[in-house]
């Protein structure tokens, strides 16, 4: 499968993220990090398994090009009264290789975030 696919991991709790609002978008004109100009492909909200399925419309071409994935981890941390220090999670990546997939997961916790390509 050609697409962009992510998923979320609640570390603290060893257990999906559940809930949040995700938002994929593609950078379409390069500058000083304040004047880049991004444009939203797709947004949806993760399921309890911490998916969001079919992310990626079945129209959108993944191409080359810098794309950015953002989590609310704010409101999700807040759901469940648990304090955090990151209102968000911003994922920028690369990819030179359309005709590869792309899995871009998150691992959180309420003081710390990362990531990695997946397969």
């Amino acid at each position: 499968m050609k697409s962009i696919t992510t998923h979320v991991l609640d570390t603290a709790l060893g257990k999906p993220g559940e809930g949040i609002e995700t938002i994929l978008e593609i950078l379409e004109k390069e500058g000083p990090i304040h004047q880049e100009e991004w444009k939203e492909i797709t947004k949806g909200t993760t399921n309890n398994d911490g998916r969001i399925p079919g992310f990626v419309p079945d129209d959108f071409k993944v191409q080359p090009g810098v794309y950015r994935i953002t989590f609310d981890t704010k409101a999700y941390f807040e759901t469940q009264d648990r304090e955090s220090f990151y209102p968000y999670a911003s994922i920028v990546f690369e990819i030179k290789n359309p005709d590869s997939h792309y899995h871009v997961p998150l691992l959180i916790s309420g003081y710390g975030f990362s990531t990695y390509r997946g397969s």
